[in-house]
Formats: structure tokens, C-alpha cells, sequence
């Protein structure tokens, strides 16, 4: 009896400190999944009693959420739109990382090289086989199989939709008077698939598919990933280097709503991006908005380390300067949250 009494007094200590635990939810871009779980892995080992839970649901889910006002933070690639801020006052976008959307393929080509015009034609459904006299332009002296192309696009409101279909925008006006750029446009042709998972999969599984994906993804699936060609008119290889130098000229805005797809530079890969967190610029829940906002603090400075060994770009020194400056600003319940012991 002494015996199960001890472990029901077990049990009931050990629910209370788990009922004492805190939890912040948070949903929203799959883009940067890989490296949000790290951070939420590696913040909860210095603060044990504190837990995230991150819904990968795309950029489109993750605004949606956090207006509706049913999670502690949201996660988009794509910066809202005035006409999402406005259903949303005293939202403020976070920059934590770079990083690129891939153009993936399953075809038997190495090293394949596109032209932003090739790659548009592609996704309109106007080059519908691999060996097509434009993509063999892309690649003299390659031999390219006569195979029908599957385009694999997002099914679902998505970040990595809007930063690829920003780049198609600016390459292409053909593209840019047609689907447009958006979290969901209208595709002419091709295959959905839910979030990078889905379309990662897609692509592997099926012979043929081109489709488009975050460099994390890609390299993790080892899926073939093509050069595209640049501003400067250089056919550049995604990397976090090539991500980087995209970034290298951008001016930041105050709100950093920016977009930097087909970026001036040499080494500039041309689809690349700032993915963001939306946090509340006041949070009324005292615990909570403290402890978000010194995570954020903490994920622009330490976190920053785990950027590069999951395929993502870390922030530029002045951006990180910038955001440090911002994140200040955050109140909760009126008053200036505690960051000394952060960095």
C-alpha cells in the first residue's frame, strides 16, 4: 500500500510539473521547418520548463492563425501584404534566416542549367518534354531524354509559392501578366502537393517532375537541383553562399517587408529570401510575451550558428543589428521585456 502510494504521489509531482511547464504555439511556413525544430529542440535544453509546439502548415496558415489570434506566433516567407496587416494591427515581422527555393527535378541530367524565361515556359506548360530546343540551349552538348515533363506545384497557401512566383514575376511577363505572384496563384499546368515535405516527395517519386522546393529539403532528399541563371548573367548553383550574396546589396526597411528574388550580384543566386516570425508587438500574457520575446533575441544571436548545417543563410551582421534594435521595442503588458543575460 505504502508502495502505491509513493508512486500515485509520483505521478501526481511529476503532472504537476508538467501542468507547470509553458507552452507557446506557433504555425505557419514550412520553408524553415528543419531549423525551427532545431532551435525549439536546443531552447528547451536551456529552458526546460519552457515548450514549443509548431504547426508546419504553410505561410498562408501561419497568417491566418495568428489574426485569428489561436496561436503565440506565426511563420511566413512571404512579409503580409497591407491588406493582411490591416485584419492584423500590431503585427511585427521577425527576419531569422535566409534561405533558397531549388528548382528540383527527377530527370536523368546533371548540373541542368535554366533561364528564368525556360524555367517560366516550363511552369506555364509551355515546354512540355525534357529535351525541348530551349532547355537544350540552356545546356549545350547535354544530352536530354525524351521525356515528358510533370510540373509539381504547392497545393496550399505557401511561402515558398510566393517567393518563387516573385522571381517568375520579375523574369517573365508573360508569367507576371498570367498566374502572377502570390501564397496561391492559379497553375496552368501540373501536380499540387502540401508543403516542401509534400512536393519534396512528389518530385522523388515520380519520374519526369520538376518542382520547386526549399535548399533544405533538397539536400537532405539528395534531389538533383538545377543552376539558374542569373541578373548578371552567370548560371549560379543554390548554396548558402550563392543565398547570401542575394542578400549582400538589400536595403532593410523598417518593417523588413522586403523582396529580394533576382538580386543584382555575380554570385547572387536569383530565388532567395528572409523567412519570418509575426509576433505581437504587446502581448498581454505576461509569461508567455517574455519568455517570446527573449527566445527571439536569443534565435538572431546563438541560433544563428545552427543556420548554415541545415542549408540556411544566416542573417547579415547590419540585419542582425537591425532586428536586435526591433525586438527591443517588444513590450508585454506595456513594459520593455529583460535581455541581458540573451547574448
Amino acid at each position: 500500500m505504502k508502495k502505491l502510494l509513493a508512486a500515485v504521489l509520483l505521478l501526481g509531482a511529476a503532472a504537476s510539473a508538467r501542468a507547470g511547464d509553458l507552452l507557446i504555439t506557433g504555425a505557419g511556413a514550412t520553408f524553415p521547418f528543419p531549423l525551427y525544430s532545431r532551435w525549439f529542440s536546443d531552447y528547451n535544453k536551456l529552458h526546460p520548463a519552457l515548450k514549443f509546439n509548431y504547426q508546419s502548415i504553410g505561410s498562408g496558415g501561419g497568417i491566418k492563425q495568428i489574426t485569428e489570434g489561436t496561436v503565440d506566433f506565426g511563420a511566413s516567407d512571404a512579409p503580409m501584404t497591407d491588406a493582411e496587416l490591416a485584419k492584423a494591427p500590431g503585427i511585427q515581422h521577425i527576419p531569422t534566416v535566409l534561405g533558397a527555393v531549388v528548382v528540383t527535378y527527377n530527370a536523368p541530367v546533371k548540373d541542368l542549367k535554366l533561364t528564368g524565361e525556360t524555367l517560366s515556359r516550363v511552369f506555364l506548360g509551355k515546354i512540355a518534354k525534357w529535351n525541348d530546343p530551349a532547355i537544350a540551349r540552356d545546356n549545350p552538348g547535354v544530352r536530354l531524354p525524351d521525356q515528358a515533363i510533370a510540373v509539381v506545384h504547392r497545393s496550399d497557401g505557401s511561402g515558398t509559392t510566393a517567393i518563387f512566383t516573385d522571381y517568375l514575376a520579375k523574369v517573365s511577363p508573360e508569367w507576371k501578366a498570367g498566374p502572377g505572384a502570390g501564397k496561391s496563384v492559379r497553375w496552368p499546368v501540373g501536380l499540387g502537393a502540401k508543403g516542401n515535405e509534400g512536393v519534396t516527395g512528389m518530385v522523388k517519386q515520380t519520374p519526369g517532375a520538376v518542382g520547386y522546393v526549399e535548399l533544405a529539403y533538397a539536400n537532405q532528399n539528395h534531389l538533383e537541383m538545377a543552376s539558374l541563371k542569373n541578373r548578371d548573367g552567370h548560371f549560379v548553383k543554390p548554396s548558402i553562399q550563392s543565398t547570401s550574396e542575394a542578400a549582400a546589396g538589400v536595403r532593410m526597411p523598417a518593417d523588413y517587408r522586403v523582396s529580394i528574388t533576382d538580386a543584382a550580384g555575380r554570385n547572387a543566386y536569383p530565388i532567395a529570401s528572409f523567412t519570418y516570425l509575426l509576433v505581437h508587438r504587446d502581448t498581454r500574457d505576461a509569461a508567455k510575451g517574455t519568455a517570446l520575446v527573449q527566445f527571439l533575441s536569443w534565435a538572431v544571436h546563438q541560433g544563428q550558428a545552427a543556420a548554415a548545417p541545415l542549408d540556411y543563410a544566416p542573417l547579415p551582421k547590419k540585419v542582425v543589428e537591425q532586428v536586435t534594435a526591433t525586438i527591443k521595442t517588444l513590450t508585454v503588458q506595456g513594459k520593455h521585456v529583460s535581455l541581458a543575460s540573451q547574448h
